[in-house]
């Protein structure tokens, strides 16, 4: 009879029974973690039942145990006994479902309360604490589980109990009101509460049509929180963000067209399918490599046919300049001359005298025209150089804000009027300021 600890209360119930059994405690210290340790055990197991039985104790359920979950999966003979989950859930009068986690299987596990975790130890207690604290806070409510005793703590306390030999962690669930931290699940539960027919009015009533400016709206201030380099704003805008989708997810799930759960499915497709060089056989080569496979798998599933389908597919929504980005990068994959510094020189000349010529003509709609072909080609002279003009033209607005605010600013202090000002006056005040920035 193998035991893997002596340090378990079924080891003390063989010594109890007077039972021999040998112990696997010799791996823990060869171990340089638990996915090691456990890969010896099943090992170790496996070395010695050639050509004889052997009896491999664990405390619990054999499902509990991941060596032994192990050596089931090679048709190993299973008794099982008591799970230890729960055990620790019924010390802490919990019943009902539950999510049931070993401790050392906590770290990318997802946790959603009413929460069991085991094979809590002295070793473990203060890394379970703080992953389970940055799911659900610091003070959140649990019940730490040992010595046959289910004590309410708040969760900082996890690991300052006294005996840790078999002890576990109950966190019941929580009133949404009562939270500090919150998850997926619980914006979902508030934003269908607040559509409900006794929830809020001004909720209840809004439409796709209504709020479609606000995504807008919020997608703008979370890239000016980026912009800004301000984490505190990101991470509001960011959250604006995701309701803004959510909320037009649950209009449609009233109706019955699809659920969060069929909006997510979809997203996690399509960042499946699209890289197919990170989950399929496709091969990228840098940044450059794995957007040549995103754009190849996105025809693919969107079912264009032709390279007009994918410049066609630019929303009209899109201010003009990223739109104009967005369909000059689509028609040079469908074949078009590709932007170079070369070719730019001799385009823009053409486009401004044809522009210069429209003006000469007074006619209005030409020079429209006109000015958009010369605009356009500035666009490509960008992408020609790798730059971003969307972005390039926002820079510069804000710069010119600034050396206004700025020039303005100067004239103010000398008690001059800025519309009184001779062009040497004009010339030196900006100097100054532009000097000053």
């Amino acid at each position: 009879m193998l035991v893997r600890t002596a340090a378990i209360p079924s080891a003390q119930t063989l010594d109890d029974e007077g039972i021999h059994y040998e112990t696997l405690d010799f791996l823990y210290e060869k171990s340089r973690n638990y996915d090691t340790l456990t890969k010896k055990l099943a090992a170790e197991v496996r070395r010695r039942a050639k050509g004889r039985h052997v009896c491999y104790c664990v405390d619990g359920s054999a499902g509990e145990d991941a060596a032994a979950q192990l050596l089931l999966g090679r048709g190993a003979a299973v008794v099982d006994g008591r799970s230890k989950a729960a055990y620790f859930a019924s010390k802490a009068g919990l019943s009902g479902d539950y999510t049931a986690v070993s401790a050392f299987a906590l770290s990318g596990a997802r946790l959603v309360r009413p929460l069991v975790v085991y094979d809590l130890t002295r070793d473990n207690a203060a890394d379970v604490k703080l992953l389970l604290a940055e799911a659900f806070g610091d003070e959140a409510p649990a019940q730490l589980v040992s010595g046959g005793e289910a004590v309410p703590i708040p969760l900082y306390e996890a690991d300052r109990g006294a005996d840790y030999s078999f002890a576990g962690l109950v966190l019941p669930e929580e009133d949404v009101l009562q939270k500090k931290r919150f998850g997926f699940e619980d914006l979902i539960w508030i934003l269908r509460r607040l559509r409900a027919p006794d929830g809020c009015p001004w909720d209840r009533v809004q439409t796709h049509e209504s709020i479609r400016i606000n995504a807008i709206e919020e997608a703008y201030e979370l890239v000016d929180a980026i912009d800004l380099k301000d984490p505190d704003k990101m991470r509001e805008e960011a959250g604006d963000v995701l309701m803004q989708s959510l909320f037009h997810t649950l209009i449609e799930e009233e109706k019955g067209n699809f659920t969060v759960t069929d909006m997510l499915t979809e997203l996690c497709e399509k960042l499946i399918t699209r890289h197919t060089h990170v989950f399929g056989q496709d091969k990228a080569s840098g940044a450059e490599g794995a957007l040549t496979v995103w754009e190849k798998n996105k025809m693919t599933e969107k079912h264009q046919t032709t390279y007009s389908d994918a410049v066609n597919d630019v929303p009209e929504c899109f201010p003009a300049l990223l739109r104009a980005q967005k369909i000059a990068k689509r028609v040079e994959k469908g074949g078009w001359d590709p932007a170079t510094l070369e070719n730019f020189e001799q385009k823009f000349r053409e486009e401004y005298e044809e522009l210069l010529e429209a003006h000469r003509s007074g006619d209005g709609a030409r020079i429209s025209e006109e000015l958009g072909d010369v605009l356009f080609c500035t666009v490509e002279l960008g992408r020609a150089m790798g730059a971003d003009c969307e972005q390039s033209l926002l820079d510069t607005v804000k710069k010119m804000q600034r050396r206004y605010t700025k020039y303005e600013s100067l004239v103010l202090a000398d008690g001059k009027d800025v519309h009184e000002l001779s062009d040497e006056e004009k010339n030196e005040y900006y100097r100054r300021a532009k000097n000053e920035l």
